[in-house]
């Protein structure tokens, strides 16, 4: 016999935005019900962000190691590491482990019921889960399903050819591995590999790594990835993949076919939204592409349904995420509010890390202001130098007339961790002088933020 459950709030997806609306909803008195058909935490806590960090961690503990071995700058002396790869994803597995654990606890705590099943949409009011007589009314419908690896028809999953799901979780190590797709889940995972003793391949169909961000700040990266040995095959397009000979079949920009010899094909070709496999047609929302069309409130085209995160299109972020399923959550219980942030970071996590907060002094250009651009290099920082790592630098785009900053970028080792002060002097209007008259402390690498804009100003003190 079917049950029938009701609620004021039903979510689709236990991911950064479903789980983080749901507390808030649960928090603010919301009756929430969070269905979720494989674990909690989504593919960022399981198979993308948290994994990935734990994964590059590993490699850069092992690379410096090796280091080490073949004689330190430091005076640090080892014998040559070898690397146990199971173990490896064992520390890895036990973090997802601590964190979706604590996401379902927190979930219990704020008195959301959880469902663990596919969901199948029947109208914006009601949703049926697959396998299990159940059928869920609601008030409020909260799409959160997330998005999924772009596969390529010519590279089909399986056996050599895998996903970063399956990167994330090796078995045995490659000796060798060819990476399709020179973005930042391709060269993260890339260069984490190479570090782990794989020789690694790149293959872009752009001219050059990280498309998506400007040549100048991906210049040391560019840098840094052929100091490891990485091969790039750039311009090059992908045509398929040969068992018979283990190799990769590649285009090269003047038509000629290349083999390039590979124990496993790495597909990092970007992600699309989740839309498929549970009904979603029966809503008939208005789209934009292939993700939902949502409003500043993330409304879609029909009353009371929602739509967060990566199902709603780009910017694919966690944290984007986690900030709309918040506000949903606030105004389903009759807050007002907006989702009009003044900068969402976006953190590459190379070597070295790259950091994107608002505009770059391209889109500053493409918007027609006109503006300051001023960078200072981590080679006149001196907590760089005693981090033994002086690549990089600090940018800031500001605008001429009234020094209100407009964009920060980063790019250098552990810059990730400035992305938060970048986030916040551009919600706060921060101005040039804002930045360059707080006393920053020393030795760090957020020196370098109050330099880049006391160069904007024209006195920069230690250049």
């Amino acid at each position: 016999m079917q049950q029938t459950l009701n609620t004021q709030l039903l979510i689709i997806g236990g991911g950064p935005g479903g789980y983080v609306a749901a507390i808030r909803a649960g928090q603010l008195g919301i009756s929430t019900i969070l269905v979720e058909g494989q674990s909690l935490g989504g593919t960022c806590l399981n198979i993308g962000c948290i994994p990935s960090k734990a994964l590059i961690h590993v490699a850069e503990q092992f690379h410096q190691t090796r280091h080490h071995s073949q004689g330190s700058a430091l005076g640090i002396e080892v014998a040559a590491p070898t690397l146990n790869i199971g173990k490896s994803v064992e520390w890895k597995d036990g973090i997802v482990d601590r964190l979706t654990t604590g996401v379902a606890a927190l979930l219990k705590k704020n008195k959301v019921q959880v469902i663990h099943g596919w969901a199948r949409v029947i109208d914006g009011k009601t949703v049926e889960i697959d396998g299990a007589d159940t059928r869920i009314q609601c008030e409020h419908l909260l799409l959160a399903t997330g998005s999924k690896s772009v596969n390529l028809p010519m590279l089909p999953l399986g056996g050599p050819i895998i996903s970063s799901t399956e990167a994330l979780a090796p078995k045995v190590l490659p000796k060798r591995l060819a990476v399709v797709g020179g973005g930042y889940i391709g060269l993260e995972l890339g260069i984490a590999y190479r570090k782990l003793g794989v020789e690694v391949s790149v293959v872009e169909a752009q001219e050059r790594i990280l498309p998506a961000y400007d040549a100048e700040l991906t210049q040391p990266v560019l840098e840094s990835v052929k100091q490891l040995g990485i091969k790039l095959y750039l311009k090059h397009s992908v045509l398929g993949f040969d068992a018979g000979t283990s190799s990769l079949q590649v285009r090269e920009p003047n038509g000629d076919t290349l083999a390039l010899a590979t124990d496993q094909v790495l597909v990092a070709v970007g992600r699309k939204p989740n839309t498929q496999g549970w009904n979603l047609e029966a809503l008939n929302l208005d789209m934009n592409g292939s993700a939902i069309k949502i409003d500043a409130r993330c409304q879609t085209s029909m009353r009371n349904v929602w739509a967060i995160g990566d199902l709603s299109g780009e910017p694919m972020l966690a944290h984007r995420a986690m900030a709309q399923g918040e506000m949903v959550a606030e105004l389903i219980a009759g807050k007002h509010r907006e989702f009009t942030p003044a900068a969402i970071p976006a953190v590459c996590f190379t070597d070295p890390e790259v950091v994107v907060v608002g505009k770059t002094p391209d889109e500053a250009k493409a918007a027609g202001l006109d503006c300051i651009v001023s960078s200072f290099p981590f080679a006149a920082n001196g907590r760089a130098m005693t981090l033994e790592s002086k690549g990089g630098f600090v940018r800031v785009v500001a605008r001429r007339d009234n020094h209100l900053v407009v964009g920060w970028q980063a790019v250098g080792v552990g810059v990730s961790e400035l992305s938060t002060a970048f986030g916040q002097s551009l919600e706060m209007g921060a101005r040039l002088e804002d930045i360059g008259g707080t006393i920053h402390a020393h030795p760090t690498l957020g020196e370098a933020v109050q330099e880049a804009a006391l160069r904007a100003l024209g006195h920069a003190l230690h250049m």
